[in-house]
């Protein structure tokens, strides 16, 4: 299987107690460019990547320095193009909450849900049911709490690694500078009749402060708050989610 290839991305940066991120992009077509983030998760000198991105030699070298790479932690189906390299490169373990259709291959080494016995302390995993495709979040309890989502809940406090057109269009088809659920996610991903604003309401009953989201940028302070107004935004009566 061959390597994805490296897109731009900034440094890593410590945003916790052995908690780091990459802010990086990914080319979606000829004409979008949209952000991209991988969280770090460090514990006894071993690190988890959730949500992977490639970083170019001099990153690959600060994170072989920061640690040994163990596991691949997998929150969303629709993100995975990456991880393949982390595998081969590293040996490391694919862990997933199912089977992809976007990225079927390689098979997750472990398919995980709320339950599942983390390798590093004070966290929990949240795996929304009744969807599609699998999707979940990863709760840190260290600091202010951070909640670290992928594509199901995003925050934009600015359009840094978006190209021109898609910082242009960007809030006109629902992705304005705030906190969201994403938009074109829950098309994607609520069954015919169905509703996902209960799972999001179970999500809700975490305590957090910080999120980190998939897409976008870090939001260091008051993220339930900005959370529970995307959620009422997304499920009021007039913005229910029609059945993809």
């Amino acid at each position: 299987m061959s390597a994805s290839p490296i897109y731009p991305h900034d440094p890593i940066e410590k945003i916790g107690n052995d908690v780091f991120m990459v802010r990086g992009c990914i080319k979606l077509n000829a004409l979008m460019t949209i952000s991209r983030n991988m969280a770090i998760v460090r514990h006894d000198g071993e690190l988890t990547l959730v949500d992977p991105i490639r970083l170019d030699p001099s990153e690959e070298r600060r994170l072989e320095e920061l640690g040994t790479v163990k596991q691949i932690l997998r929150l969303s189906s629709l993100h995975g193009v990456d991880d393949p390299y982390y595998m081969d490169r590293y040996a490391a373990e694919l862990w997933a909450p199912g089977l992809s259709e976007a990225y079927p291959d390689p098979k997750p080494t472990l398919t995980w849900n709320d339950a599942t016995p983390l390798p590093f302390p004070d966290a929990e995993l949240f795996r929304f049911q009744g969807m599609k495709q699998p999707e979940g979040a990863l709760l840190l309890r260290r600091g202010k709490g951070l909640l670290i989502t992928c594509d199901a809940i995003q925050n934009y406090g600015d359009y840094s690694h978006n190209n021109w057109a898609t910082r242009i269009v960007s809030p006109f088809i629902g992705f304005p500078k705030t906190t969201i659920v994403g938009p074109i996610w829950v098309k994607m991903m609520t069954p015919k009749g169905g509703n996902l604003k209960d799972e999001f309401r179970r999500l809700l009953e975490l305590d957090f402060e910080q999120l980190l989201s998939g897409h976008g940028t870090f939001l260091e302070s008051g993220a339930h708050e900005a959370c529970e107004r995307a959620v009422n935004k997304m499920f009021s009566a007039d913005a229910a989610p029609s059945s993809a």
